[in-house]
């Protein structure tokens, strides 16, 4: 298992333009999973809305009800 520490240091060691292909690499990856979780979490909201479990109101409604559930705990 390598450290961060040991990681930062090894990156370092790349050429500035080696380090520049592995940010950018780095960057898509990060969208690509921002978007895979993005679609996840809008199957979950079809899924809810078609069992018929999706909360359904304005802005003010799901305010007041996450506000509600904070108190109760």
């Amino acid at each position: 298992m390598i450290t961060f520490q040991e990681m930062i240091e090894s990156i370092e060691t790349l050429t500035v333009d080696d380090q520049d292909r592995l940010f950018e690499l780095i960057r898509k990856r990060r969208i690509e999973n921002r978007r895979a979780e993005i679609a996840a979490n809008a199957q979950e909201v079809f899924k809810a809305v078609e069992m018929g479990t999706a909360m359904k109101g304005t802005f003010e409604d799901l305010r007041s009800y996450l506000l509600a559930e904070d108190d109760e705990e």
